[in-house]
């Protein structure tokens, strides 16, 4: 199954027992982060990504560029261990890693949430790639994909017990629009995936597709 009919088939069982004005609430949310022109100033292919380093679930620390030097890196940012479509895609990429990685490439995931809810994320989903905190949503603002959570939304997220301060340790109500990048070892995005509906996510083929193409024009560094 594609990772786009498992998500499809959650968000239809989802939909079913919803209740209408949550419905509604998210559906305003997805136009209001729609029409705020957030994809204009997104990260896009050809664009130059400045190295960083951000804190592991397990105590540790990741630098950017010492992935680069290994070969390109696959950085997907995802909301949190608490989004069932995020578990849905982080199960997908890691289905996915052994092909990533025969192709020389890095696959981490990053969130604003604090270092032990990553870690219980990284568990639940039996993660065997890096899972970084991006505290105050740092490095996603530099990729132009953070953005503040709806006020409407704010009390429903609260009372599913999906509180951003709680989870990501602040208290912001921001949070990285989804989003993959597979950015070659010259630290150039060859692909960016960005998508407004946190329910869309790129399918892992793809990123498989772009990497072979790396490989084949010798970007990989493999």
């Amino acid at each position: 199954m594609s990772l786009k009919a498992e998500l499809d088939a959650f968000r239809a069982q989802f939909m079913t027992k919803a209740p209408l004005e949550i419905r509604d609430a998210m559906a305003r949310a997805d136009q209001q982060l729609s029409d705020s022109g957030i994809l204009n100033r997104a990260m896009k292919a050809g664009d130059r990504v400045s190295d960083f380093t951000l804190p592991d679930a397990r105590g540790g620390s990741l630098r950017f560029s010492s992935l680069l030097e290994k070969g390109p890196v696959v950085l997907t940012f995802y909301r949190g261990g608490w989004c069932p479509y995020c578990n849905l895609a982080l199960k997908a990429l890691q289905r996915t890693l052994p092909e990533f990685t025969a192709l020389g490439a890095s696959l981490v995931a990053i969130s604003p949430q604090t270092p032990d809810e990553s870690l219980s994320t990284a568990e639940k989903n039996e993660l065997a790639f890096p899972v970084l905190t991006d505290t105050n949503s740092r490095i996603a603002k530099t990729f132009g994909i953070a953005f503040d959570l709806a006020e409407e939304l704010r009390p429903i997220y609260s009372r599913f017990g999906h509180a951003l301060p709680d989870k990501n340790g602040d208290d912001s109500w921001v949070l990285p629009v989804p989003a993959t990048f597979v950015i070659d070892r010259d630290g150039i995005v060859a692909l960016a995936f960005v998508d407004v509906d946190y329910r869309n996510r790129l399918e892992p083929a793809e990123i498989v597709t772009v990497l072979q193409s790396l490989v084949s024009r010798g970007t990989a560094g493999i």
